[in-house]
């Protein structure tokens, strides 16, 4: 096992409040993350039906055993032990005392905010970052980007050197007959996977649930129960546009990324390296992952995951808007192995537009060499390998 980039963030919570929640997508890493760094305190899985039924028949005997605290994984199958955790930390708040993992994130922040505000930190785990993949590989290595992005970052995959197409597919099986049931009354099973494959078709697009609707054949209110669903269960994550009150002209439609960019590849049906460059997607999916390694980067430091793009009514627009002391960093994420004078419109236009928003600027892109231009630098995607741990 390799450290996670969170752990720094995770032990310094852990030394300030008693109990620390861990939220994030399944297989990204929790349940060992926690094992790993509280070895000294006893691990239940809620997953395990004689351990939920006794947590939810008689919480107060089941918790009566953990005085010293626990490890307690996928805490949302028991919802109300959340509530009895409250007194418990209340009598006694030793930082550190209890560790909460979950999987379904707007339904575990709803019991945290509801029964722990102010008792418990929240770190929300991704799957691997890139440097995370090659440190589990001894250092930096021959980098292909297209097999990157084809392999995804759930560590599994990586850590267990698994096929990817086969993973992702068992990955996809498990999700939609175990969470799904456990969420909400998905009856279409058959249409839903379309709905899901639709939505990869349309990484990186402005979100449009009349058309994401009509091309699955049900309803926009559907439609929109089913976005929640997915973001719900960190498949999907819908990108904010940002505007001020005072332009109207800007778009404020969000924009649909996959947590995973492996597994959007794989709904699309790509099955190798060779067929993921040559996708119409390709530019795409390339931003997809930019995107999320900058989420995981903010997230494993305990920052939010607020980020923005920048688009307005005349086409102008940057893919990414990290917010820094109260402006903006821009980032344009351009695929293409060559520079090229149009990378740097969006960003230009950008710090024209809102000089009191913008802090700085940059191009991610899919070559090899960095390059310090005049205007802005341009970053190679493999300088993201340097990440520290």
């Amino acid at each position: 096992m390799i450290e996670r980039d969170i752990t720094p963030a995770l032990k310094r919570l852990a030394d300030q409040y008693p109990v620390v929640t861990i939220t994030g997508p399944r297989q990204s890493g929790k349940t060992t993350l926690a094992k790993s760094l509280f070895v000294d305190k006893p691990y239940l899985s809620l997953e395990d039906p004689d351990t939920r039924r006794f947590a939810l028949d008689d919480p107060r005997g089941f918790l009566s055993q953990f005085s010293q605290g626990a490890i307690f994984d996928e805490i949302q199958r028991a919802p109300d032990l959340v509530s009895y955790l409250q007194s418990m930390v209340d009598k006694s708040p030793v930082p550190g005392k209890f560790v909460l993992t979950g999987s379904h994130q707007f339904e575990l922040m709803t019991q945290v905010s509801q029964s722990l505000a102010g008792r418990s930190a929240v770190l929300r785990l991704l799957p691997f970052t890139l440097a995370e993949t090659q440190r589990l590989k001894g250092g930096k290595q021959n980098l292909n980007l297209s097999q990157q992005l084809l392999t995804g970052f759930y560590p599994r995959i990586h850590d267990r050197k698994l096929n990817p197409s086969q993973a992702l597919a068992d990955y996809f099986a498990t999700y939609v007959q175990r969470d799904l049931r456990q969420l909400a009354a998905v009856h279409d099973l058959h249409r839903f996977e379309r709905f899901v494959r639709l939505c990869a078709g349309r990484t990186g697009q402005l979100l449009n649930l009349s058309s994401l609707a009509n091309d699955t054949g049900i309803s926009h209110v559907t439609a929109s129960a089913w976005i929640d669903l997915l973001q719900t269960s960190y498949i999907v994550h819908l990108l904010p546009p940002w505007f001020t009150n005072t332009s109207k002209r800007l778009v404020k439609s969000p924009k649909l990324y996959f947590y995973d960019v492996g597994l959007a590849c794989w709904l699309l049906g790509l099955r190798n390296a060779e067929q993921v460059i040559r996708d119409p997607l390709w530019g795409s999916l390339f931003e997809n992952f930019i995107i999320m390694e900058a989420m995981k980067d903010r997230l494993n430091t305990g920052e939010s995951s607020e980020m923005y793009f920048y688009r307005d009514s005349e086409g102008n627009e940057v893919d990414l808007l990290l917010p820094v002391g109260g402006k903006m960093h821009a980032i344009e994420i351009k695929a293409g192995a060559t520079v090229a004078k149009d990378y740097f419109k969006g960003l230009k236009t950008f710090a024209a537009h809102h000089p009191a928003s913008f802090e700085s600027g940059c191009v991610v892109f899919g070559g090899v060499q960095g390059q310090n231009r005049t205007d802005f630098p341009v970053h190679s995607w493999q300088q993201l390998v340097s990440k520290p741990a």
